[in-house]
């Protein structure tokens, strides 16, 4: 009996001693194998070009789980087409959330889709992470502390300030035209204009014009701004459509200022090709991932993009820098789904979302890395100075810091 005692004594005290490990952590739409991630996306719709995202997206998944996953989970992406319209989009998410049961919801494409369902993740507490824009509205933790986004460049505000900082650097008395899609995004760039000129942007600002989304053309509001010679004129639409045929009338009718293309647009494929590509050379634009070319020297980062494009999607246009934005997000979530480890509550996952730490991805342009804290949810802060050359983007400026 005695002898028992001792061994049980001595069992209780090597427990005691033993590190206790971690348990695993599970919220909805996680087991040991499994993360399901929802996702909307432009498949269908004036965004249609757009959709290559999320294709892209659903490859990198594919191949980082034929390597085993992250940390031995399956990620399983769930992606709906919203067509870009923000009521589909509301359908879609409720059908992820309570049909499907995913862990969060991520990469949503757009400023108005994504709003359109920000309550009802934020008043569910899922997590919509990612998502893609570049309004400023998404950081904003006290409000809306289930929601980031990962933009292509720094936010629409401080885009337009870096791009006016940049015109008038150029032409200190420059006077602007602006065009800008009339929903948050467009309406945002627009304010950046204003608040970047300050008390200087009734004189500077020679006119501003706003298009829907569904509008069919741009030509006349181009035409109507081409009337007023301005030496600057910011082209700021997130639908590739717009931006082509506004730098194609411009072109048309002979006007020749200083050009600005919001970011999302600078795309070979899907803008400047339409527009074509002389009407498009000098057009500049503000990008925080690498432009992409077919022929990289010293590169191996895009190197390994093109392969994997060529094996993943072949039938894709390699020139739509919209894929390679797809395969940085995935490439980010991936990074954020290791740093959670074997807990992925959703609390958890929107914590480390919060505390990405000079986070580096393979496509970003040099000293750029994801950065966010609890306090400031915005990954991207910086960007270059992009120009058209008249076949690939190029970097023309040094890096440009964001606010």
């Amino acid at each position: 009996m005695k002898a028992a005692l001792a061994l049980a004594a001595a069992l209780a005290a090597a427990c005691l001693s033993t590190p206790v490990f971690a348990q695993k952590s599970y919220g909805p739409g996680v087991s040991d194998t499994e993360i399901k991630i929802g996702n909307t996306m432009p498949y269908s719709g004036p965004a249609s070009p757009l959709g290559i995202t999320g294709r892209v997206i659903s490859a990198y998944f594919d191949e980082v789980n034929e390597k085993g996953g992250v940390n031995g989970r399956k990620l399983n992406l769930i992606s709906l087409d919203d067509a870009f319209s923000p009521p589909k989009t509301m359908e879609a998410a409720r059908r992820l959330v309570e049909g499907d049961g995913v862990a969060f919801i991520f990469a949503t494409m757009g400023t108005a889709p994504s709003s359109a369902i920000a309550k009802y993740l934020n008043s569910n507490k899922v997590p919509q992470i990612f998502l893609i824009s570049s309004a400023s509205k998404w950081n904003d933790p006290a409000n809306m502390p289930w929601s980031m986004a990962l933009p292509w460049a720094p936010n629409y505000t401080s885009e337009a300030a870096i791009d006016v900082a940049y015109a008038r650097a150029k032409n200190p008395n420059a006077r602007f035209a602006v065009l800008y899609q009339n929903d948050d995004a467009g309406k945002e760039y627009f304010r950046g204009v204003k608040e970047a000129l300050g008390a200087d942007a009734d004189k500077a600002i020679a006119m501003a014009s706003s298009f829907e989304v569904t509008d069919p053309t741009v030509d006349s509001q181009v035409l109507t701004l081409a009337n007023t010679k301005a030496d600057v004129f910011m082209i700021y639409s997130v639908t590739p459509r717009a931006c082509a045929q506004a730098i194609r009338k411009a072109h048309e009718v002979g006007w020749q200022p200083t050009r600005f293309l919001a970011s999302g647009c600078a795309n070979k494929a899907t803008v400047m090709t339409p527009a074509g590509l002389d009407a498009g050379k000098g057009v500049l634009s503000l990008g925080s991932l690498k432009p992409f070319v077919e022929q990289p020297k010293d590169d191996p980062a895009m190197t390994a993009y093109i392969e994997f494009m060529k094996k993943r999607l072949p039938n894709a246009d390699i020139n739509n820098v919209a894929g390679l934005y797809g395969y940085t997000v995935a490439e980010a979530l991936v990074v954020l789904l290791k740093q959670c480890k074997d807990n992925l509550t959703r609390e958890n996952i929107m914590a480390q979302a919060a505390n990405l730490k000079n986070v580096p991805l393979s496509l970003l342009m040099p000293g750029i890395t994801l950065n966010t804290t609890p306090q400031d949810f915005r990954p991207i802060k910086d960007g270059y100075m992009l120009q058209f050359d008249g076949n690939d983007w190029v970097v023309a400026s040094e890096l440009l810091r964001g606010t």
